[in-house]
């Protein structure tokens, strides 16, 4: 059932992207493909950000059928049922587009606590973000064209920039926390290591009156920068080795190689570097 929800998510995708040109029906498909890759490990989680997905392709298959009624009913702008018809459909059409401009909000929020393939999905929504201002510009030019002929009210088409306005500035605001949260993951999973003989760790005040780090002036940049995430061994060059920082017990180990020489091997990085994010190493 899954496959064949994902095929029929698939038509009504490729049905929508046809008034976009064929690059970006193709760039929906390559969107999809990837979602499916990771249905059979987060099915519910998978199922929930299909479904809203989808409602945002069939309301593009809604405003499309509505600006084709709109354009029929244009055919005869001077009869009066004719004109109640564009102003029912272009109201309908500012509620669509408003509803799948939260949909997508609500997919950005999804973007941030998603557990699977989060490049996936953050594709997805730039795709949908591309289609929504699409479709704005041809209601925009669909609405220039009527207002030429007196058949829509001015508070419609202010409802329409604001929407564009809006479009806009969800799109700028999620670049904007996409690049806070990259800075905070970043900030997050950085640490420091040093090691040194007494000598040079007095030298570069890191050590002092027997104490480590008890004072703000040591030299920074004496210590190497690393990502927690990435780095789980550290070779010491030395048969002697002495933690001077505290890590609790169990997370690491400090064991030599077929040189004698000590290499600190981190087993648990989390609980590691939970109480400093400093390490420093006295060696001989």
């Amino acid at each position: 059932m899954k496959k064949i929800f994902i095929m029929a998510l698939a038509v009504v995708a490729l049905a929508s992207c046809d008034k976009f040109g064929k690059n970006t029906a193709d760039e929906t498909l390559r969107q999809r493909d990837s979602l499916m890759q990771v249905i059979n490990q987060k099915d519910e989680e998978l199922n929930e950000i299909m479904d809203c997905v989808n409602e945002v392709q069939d309301g593009f298959r809604r405003i499309n059928e509505a600006e084709g009624r709109v354009t029929v009913a244009d055919g005869n702008p001077e009869s009066a049922s004719s004109r109640t018809i564009i102003q029912e459909n272009m109201q309908y059409i500012q509620q669509a587009m408003e509803q799948n401009r939260d949909l997508i909000a609500q997919l950005q929020q999804r973007l941030k606590t998603t557990t699977f393939n989060a490049k996936a999905l953050e594709r997805t929504i730039q795709n949908l973000q591309d289609q929504l201002e699409a479709q704005n510009q041809r209601i925009q030019e669909l609405e220039a064209s009527l207002a030429e002929k007196d058949i829509l009210i001015a508070e419609q088409g202010e409802q329409i920039d604001n929407l564009s306005e809006n479009v806009n500035n969800l799109t700028q605001e999620n670049r904007q926390k996409s690049e806070e949260l990259k800075a905070q993951d970043k900030d997050l999973h950085t640490a420091w290591f040093v090691f040194g003989t007494k000598a040079e760790l007095k030298e570069q005040k890191i050590l002092k009156d027997g104490d480590v780090l008890k004072t703000g002036d040591f030299n920074r940049d004496y210590f190497t920068q690393i990502d927690t995430r990435v780095v789980k061994e550290i070779k010491l060059y030395s048969k002697s080795a002495t933690m001077l920082t505290t890590h609790p017990k169990g997370t690491y180990t400090l064991e030599k190689d077929q040189k004698g020489e000590y290499v600190l091997h981190i087993n648990d990085a989390a609980k590691f570097w939970s109480v400093s994010k400093y390490l420093v190493i006295r060696v001989k």
